[in-house]
């Protein structure tokens, strides 16, 4: 599963060059190119990093840092601020509205790939491994293998894909539509319940291979992944 990045940049000239190269880098991208859409999007679908300009057009880049932050979905979503105020001040104001970097032009587009890499790194570990482990579940992006315990799972392309986004989120909870979003992509049209459907069968082949299910129901909200420890 590609890592989502929000880019929030009211210049077109540089949404498109960033664009450009994220999605070159293996990045899902979405642009938005004021303070309204930035939120707009980020409730549509969780970004798993924003890249936000201080300076734009109806909602300011900080103003809606500072809202992303008051809401539980986007609370701990990592922001990295991109401008041309390079005052401490202005840094300071930054990061205390909720940025977790702050990187000032003219950057460098390798500087700033490097940002991103280390940020997520930091606050979303596994997100950008090719084999991730929670609990007795691991999972091999390249070689799309998933082993439980010493049980070699088979699963069918949307159940990895589903399986993939929930060990790089574990805990997290995703309604139906934000998995549509994630898994099957925006553009497709997909009705909700199919999401059931495709975890019904996540949870079978889990189960069989032995242990519980990691997989919560959070009612009126979506599906958790989550692996008890033993004594629980």
């Amino acid at each position: 599963m590609k890592p989502y990045i929000l880019i929030a940049e009211d210049e077109d000239a540089l949404a498109t060059l960033l664009e450009y190269n994220f999605q070159k880098e293996g990045y899902e991208v979405g642009v938005a190119s004021d303070g309204d859409e930035v939120l707009v999007m980020a409730d549509e679908r969780t970004p798993d990093l924003i890249l936000m300009d201080w300076m734009m057009p109806k909602l300011s880049g900080v103003e809606a840092c500072r809202r992303l932050r008051r809401k539980s979905e986007t609370r701990n979503t990592p922001i990295i601020m991109l401008t041309a105020r390079g005052d401490e001040t202005d840094r300071i104001t930054g990061l205390d509205y909720g940025a977790d970097d702050y990187v000032i032009k003219p950057f460098s587009t390798p500087e700033l790939l490097a940002r991103v890499r280390a940020v997520l790194r930091r606050t979303q570990p596994g997100l950008l491994d090719d084999i991730i482990r929670h609990g007795d579940i691991e999972i091999d992006v390249k070689a799309f293998r998933v082993r439980r315990g010493e049980t070699e799972i088979h699963l069918g392309p949307t159940e990895f894909r589903l399986l993939d986004h929930f060990m790089r989120h574990p805990a997290r909870v995703f309604s139906r539509e934000q998995l549509l979003d994630a898994v099957w992509g925006r553009d497709v049209y997909v009705e909700a319940r199919t999401v059931d459907v495709h975890i019904g069968r996540l949870r079978k082949a889990l189960k069989k291979a032995g242990g519980g299910d990691p997989i919560r129901t959070v009612r009126s909200a979506g599906y958790a992944f989550e692996i008890k420890t033993k004594g629980a």
